[in-house]
């Protein structure tokens, strides 16, 4: 007999399914959809490359995640607790905590990086604004930038700013914080896509942007390629990090977990889309190479609006989307910790968002430094920042979603996953199975294997 579990996590539930789906699809949605799926689409042979991008996000990202909301709703807890509970039901080992461990300290470890980054947005939507790019040449873009990174008060400003501002909404709690945040900054974001698409569209060059999305050429996609495309997919939803786990444990019994993972895949692939569809246009017309890779969006991007009617307003709006896109992932990053905190040690939410907050900003000083005075300071021919990404990214999530796979697809009874799940359709929870069971954990340890340069 199953063992009874709360009903509802004791730090609160969302106020409706909609409300949920802003929520995690902003916890998906971040810079890696507006700024590393249109460099990986530009590097990797375009439309080709989105094609089976959306069919790993069908086959990979959907069956995932609805098991780590599944895991999440069931526990009811931060991703830690959930997973000694799950493991107590379930009766299997209470190692299987480490999943909850490992999306704790990724999510923990990538938000130390992730806001120097977000700092990066904040300030330039300054420096747009305030007409550094405008007329520039892709020299002064570039050593714009190097300058700016070079500086190590610089990036050490920007990065307090961004995470004073994270850990303030973090702090308000999950309807007063959370749930308030979203329901502006997601609306924010969409919009703020479309005026993009928009200005694109006046461009001259937007039905070449969209030949270069939207027609295959199947003679540009390589083995490597689709490889990348399977781990953009896994990475852009956000899987393995906790944070789809801890939103899953404030999500309503009555939630449909099948049609909601549906709609935060189909958001978070259209918000990707609709960054392809405002920048790669942009990119044509100022005869750019879209497969500039990581420095498309702070080096080729500020060139393109610099020398654009319009530039100026359209660049500072491009950044202010950046920023949105970044804030709402970086709030989900910390959410497992934060409430980890509240659960074991009794703190208060300001309590644990303060000292959750202050260590994540320490540790994001390396990367501020890895940039300037730690440059040359190095391990496995990693400096700080690169070795942090290495290992959340190519490590930690990989294995962290092949756990959440098996354990969802083999030790749980099918009863309780059925029930959780409330797929009433036979065989749409056959197929769920079946996903979950063989074809996710085998697709994510051959990106696994790759990441880390065995294949």
């Amino acid at each position: 007999m199953a063992v009874p579990l709360p009903e509802q996590s004791m730090h609160g539930q969302w106020s409706s399914r909609w409300t949920f789906i802003l929520a995690a699809t902003g916890a998906a949605v971040g810079l890696g959809n507006i700024w590393k799926f249109p460099y990986l689409t530009g590097e990797n042979g375009g439309s080709a490359f989105v094609l089976v991008y959306i069919v790993c996000v069908a086959a990979l990202g959907i069956p995932l995640m609805m098991s780590e909301i599944l895991l999440g709703r069931r526990g009811r807890s931060t991703p830690i607790n959930s997973m000694c509970v799950l493991s107590a039901e379930t009766k299997t080992s209470q190692w299987w905590q480490i999943i909850g461990w490992s999306g704790t300290v990724a999510g923990m470890l990538i938000l130390s990086y992730y806001s120097v980054i977000g700092g990066w947005t904040l300030a330039y939507i300054f420096k747009s604004g305030m007409g550094t790019f405008s007329g520039a040449s892709g020299e002064i873009a570039a050593s714009t930038f190097s300058e700016f990174v070079g500086s190590p008060g610089t990036l050490f400003l920007w990065h307090t700013i961004f995470m004073v501002i994270t850990m303030s909404i973090v702090a308000g709690g999950v309807q007063g914080g959370l749930e308030k945040a979203v329901q502006y900054l997601m609306p924010t974001l969409f919009f703020l896509l479309l005026v993009m698409v928009g200005y694109s569209m006046t461009t001259g060059f937007f039905g070449k942007g969209l030949a270069f999305l939207f027609t295959p050429d199947f003679s540009k996609l390589s083995g490597a390629s689709m490889l990348t495309a399977m781990g953009q997919a896994f990475f852009s939803l956000s899987l393995g990090m906790g944070t789809i786990m801890i939103y899953g444990s404030y999500v309503p019994k009555g939630t449909s977990i099948a049609s909601t993972s549906v709609a935060i895949a189909l958001a978070d692939t259209g918000v990707a889309l609709l960054a392809g569809m405002a920048i790669f246009p942009i990119v044509f017309a100022n005869g750019m190479e879209p497969g500039s890779g990581p420095g498309l969006i702070f080096q080729t991007l500020p060139v393109a609006f610099g020398n654009m009617t319009g530039g100026i307003a359209f660049g500072s709006l491009f950044f202010i989307l950046l920023l949105v896109a970044a804030w709402t992932s970086s709030i989900s990053l910390i959410e497992p910790l934060v409430t980890w905190l509240i659960e074991t040690y009794g703190m208060s939410r300001i309590t644990a968002s303060l000292c959750s907050g202050l260590a994540t900003w320490l540790l994001g000083l390396g990367t501020v430094f890895s940039f300037n005075i730690w440059k040359e300071v190095t391990l496995f021919d990693l400096n700080f920042f690169e070795l942090l990404d290495f290992l959340t990214s190519n490590i930690m999530l990989p294995l962290g979603g092949i756990l959440i796979a098996v354990f969802a697809g083999w030790l749980m009874k099918v009863e309780l996953t059925k029930s959780e799940l409330n797929i009433q359709n036979p065989t749409a929870y056959l197929i769920w199975q079946t996903l979950v069971r063989y074809i996710a954990p085998v697709a994510v340890f051959i990106v696994l294997l790759k990441s880390v340069g065995i294949l």
